[in-house]
């Protein structure tokens, strides 16, 4: 659904004794826009982040004749999402809330080659002085109990709009080829059939995250013999 087409439904939808008040109709349907406003300031951060990062790979390609990064996608929660996740909170269901409250309005998962690149993205991520990093948690060293691996970011990114400048957070998650295999079909097992998944199960799946994990090392140990890199 998009944007415009979530905005008529509220409006359409709203119960009898909102839409036979005049006033009490106008204030939700403010508040609706305010949230598609919202969503495209975070849109626009998505836009921002996934910019440098294309740049940052081309360069790479361009010096090194390789590309550090195999594949970028990004999610952007919808307006129905966000205020769920607000009643969900028992927080104020308003744009103030939003912001102050949800930083993971707006995400970036980037698939990388190797370990290594993982760190270096996340170091130029963190090299950009009009970047703020809010967080940053490294799952790669100190896996989750389950096994996953991944290196997370929230960063704030500077959103230059028609008249005004504002900033944003980005949820960021930059893992391997390897560690986006796993956690997507780990996701994918433990979601779809949650009802399913025994002790046994969860242990099988952290083995297998271990056994990726040395494999990614693997892979990354023969890259560097190859490209005789210390």
């Amino acid at each position: 659904m998009s944007e415009m087409d979530f905005y008529m439904e509220t409006l359409e939808n709203l119960p009898a004794v909102i839409n036979s008040n005049e006033g009490m109709r106008e204030l939700v349907a403010s508040l609706v826009y305010e949230f598609m406003e919202l969503q495209h300031l975070y849109d626009s951060a998505i836009e921002v982040v996934k910019t440098y990062l294309n740049i940052i790979d081309s360069e790479f390609s361009m010096k090194f004749q390789r590309n550090p990064i195999h594949n970028i996608d990004s999610r952007l929660k919808s307006p129905q999402s966000i205020i769920g996740k607000l009643q969900k909170k028992n927080l104020p269901v308003n744009i103030e809330s939003a912001q102050k409250n949800l930083l993971d309005i707006a995400g970036i998962r980037v698939t990388c080659c190797y370990i290594n690149d993982i760190y270096a993205v996340a170091d130029m991520l963190c090299s950009r002085d009009d970047f703020k990093i809010i967080k940053q948690k490294d799952y790669i060293k100190n896996p989750k109990s389950s096994g996953y691996r991944s290196y997370h970011m929230i960063v704030n990114v500077p959103v230059y709009l028609s008249n005004s400048k504002t900033y944003a957070p980005v949820e960021i998650q930059i893992r391997t080829i390897a560690m986006d295999f796993w956690a997507s079909l780990e996701h994918q097992l433990k979601y779809k059939t949650a009802s399913e998944i025994t002790p046994e199960i969860s242990q099988e799946l952290r083995s297998c995250a271990d056994k990726i994990a040395e494999t990614d090392i693997r892979m990354q140990d023969i890259f560097l013999r190859i490209h005789d890199i210390d």
